[in-house]
């Protein structure tokens, strides 16, 4: 559901990735979104969310399921636990076809921070909405044929939730475009001068959706501590965008050369959010050969651990810190650590992944279905 035609987000790169390397593998690929208008595309319709970048809220389930159907596909896959998550099964269902669920989002954590706020400050109500959409991301997901989560954590939480067909899945990068040869001293002096900044200023970069989540604040904060010469210019939209003297804010872009220039001139990429299931914005910054900072939480830290520096909090004094050791003399082993670690998560390879998964899925699925058939899908260790 979260993606708009009109907003530039990693959840947008993912799904033009997959569609682009599934359909280069002979598969028909069709994409079902709010607004969707390009070939192999279908618009579900929706309502716009305030303040949201251009998101829309799906609402008419039983018109997405008959939406589904009329593509006629051999395997379905719901990318977000919402209306459309339900409307994939009701579709799946009828069409007698595995349904495929991904969870891009901790939907229980996501919801104890809306409901106890930012802090954490109001406990009691953050843990009922924490408790109840466990219970309902569990009642959604135990439906599906199989579960794909990006991070070991999250599949590990999953489990514990009793959605025991969840199973890791990391997502991908494309090297040949978040490279270090997108590197240019020339682009970033005219980027420097662009944004009224001095030749030898240090660029911090942060690329994905200003959200209260991402915790941006903690960034900002952090550099200003880090004195005259700092910068964080965050690349994106959304409802809750950094403010400072020592910030820099541009307009998300679907570019993905431009945004893998931003990344690959920066002097380290840096992300506070605490609530991140994968990080893929983390893995651009590792395939440009760039030192990432990130907070140690989720899959953020899973991706990160031993290739970059991890925080573990949101004290602007330790964030400080971490992005003063970023662009310090140490940092140049992390950045080739990490430069492996994003090559190995090419999407290449990971595409690859997901085509035997959902050949598997569907080979499943019939046995499971056939004329008398008392086979069961193997359940993950």
């Amino acid at each position: 559901m979260f993606r708009s035609p009109s907003a530039a987000s990693g959840v947008q790169r993912v799904i033009g990735a997959k569609h682009e390397g599934l359909t280069a593998r002979g598969w028909r690929h069709t994409v079902l979104a709010p607004g969707a208008h390009e070939d192999g595309e279908i618009d579900c319709g929706g309502l716009p969310i305030p303040g949201s970048g251009g998101y829309r809220f799906v609402l008419r389930r039983a018109h997405a399921a008959r939406l589904i159907e009329g593509a006629e596909p051999d395997i379905v896959e719901a990318a977000d636990p919402y209306v459309l998550g339900w409307a994939v099964l009701d579709a799946a269902a009828r069409l007698k076809v595995p349904a495929v669920a991904f969870c891009h989002s901790d939907l229980p954590r996501w919801m104890a921070r809306l409901a106890g706020g930012a802090g954490g400050q109001d406990a009691a109500p953050a843990r009922h909405a924490e408790r109840h959409a466990a219970a309902y991301l569990t009642r959604l997901y135990e439906r599906y044929d199989l579960v794909l989560a990006p991070s070991r954590a999250m599949t590990r939480r999953l489990h514990e939730l009793g959605v025991h067909r969840a199973q890791h899945q990391p997502l991908g990068v494309d090297c040949t475009r978040f490279t270090p040869a997108a590197h240019s001293p020339r682009w970033r002096a005219q980027l420097l001068a662009q944004l009224g900044l001095a030749p030898r200023t240090r660029l911090f970069v942060y690329s994905g959706r200003f959200s209260p989540e991402k915790n941006l604040d903690v960034l900002a904060e952090a550099v200003d501590r880090l004195g005259p010469g700092h910068v964080l210019v965050a690349l994106g939209d959304g409802p809750r965008p950094p403010r400072g003297e020592r910030v820099r804010r541009l307009p998300g872009t679907r570019d993905t050369r431009r945004i893998a220039r931003l990344l690959a001139c920066a002097d380290a990429f840096v992300h506070a959010g605490d609530q991140e299931t994968f990080g893929l914005a983390a893995l651009e910054a590792m395939a440009c050969g760039t030192p990432v900072v990130v907070h140690a939480a989720g899959g953020l830290g899973e991706l990160v651990h031993g290739v970059g520096l991890t925080v573990p909090s949101r004290r602007v004094d330790v964030w400080a810190e971490a992005l003063r050791a970023a662009v310090g003399a140490g940092a140049s082993p992390l950045a080739s650590a990490g430069l492996a670690r994003a090559r190995a998560h090419d999407w290449e390879v990971v595409i690859e992944q997901f085509a035997a998964r959902y050949r598997q899925a569907i080979r499943d699925h019939r046995r499971a279905h056939a004329p008398g058939a008392l086979y069961a899908p193997p359940q993950p260790s």
